[in-house]
């Protein structure tokens, strides 16, 4: 491992060193002026029981920071491993904003109306609760409003590890 003379260390190292940790994949959904923009995140995790919280953290250089922060509701849908081409589609930057979800079959959470990816292993709907500077992107602490979670038999997750989309079996 190599780091800068300053003491800092190199993005390169500590990307290799967080890739060792195992993570879930979310796509995590907004609406902004009516029109719904997504990402995914792996950057998610609970916060709090009481009250209900959770955070993702969001690159201040994408559109979703933008839209998340103006609309102050967000939804979280929870991957399957069977979603691993919508968690690589809304990792891409760049996309087109209209759309990005064809193809991908969603529903309105019931009390945002963020899309929710239908089929998701679980699913969380948050009013922004408080946002913190992290660096180059921003901690969204959310309130959780609703949520769900699909009763299924061998419920295989998605994960990310070792810079890698990756299964995880239930059993």
């Amino acid at each position: 491992m190599t780091s800068e003379p300053s003491g800092s260390i190199a993005p390169g190292d500590f990307r290799t060193a967080m890739g060792r940790f195992a993570s879930g994949i979310t796509i995590m959904s907004t609406l902004q002026g009516g029109v719904a923009h997504a990402m995914t995140a792996n950057a998610f995790t609970s916060v709090s029981l009481d009250p209900p919280l959770v955070l993702v953290c969001v690159d201040k250089g994408v559109r979703m920071h933008d839209a998340v922060l103006e609309c102050g509701f967000w939804a979280v849908s929870v991957l399957a491993d069977s979603h691993r081409l919508i968690a690589e589609r809304f990792a891409k930057s760049g996309r087109d904003l209209f759309s990005q979800f064809e193809g991908i079959t969603t529903v309105p959470g019931p009390k945002t109306g963020c899309p929710l990816i239908e089929g998701a292993l679980s699913w969380l709907e948050c009013r922004t609760w408080a946002s913190y500077e992290g660096g180059d992107h921003t901690i969204v602490v959310g309130e959780v409003l609703s949520l769900g979670a699909e009763e299924l038999a061998d419920p295989d997750a998605l994960i990310y590890y070792a810079g890698q989309y990756r299964e995880l079996r239930a059993r």
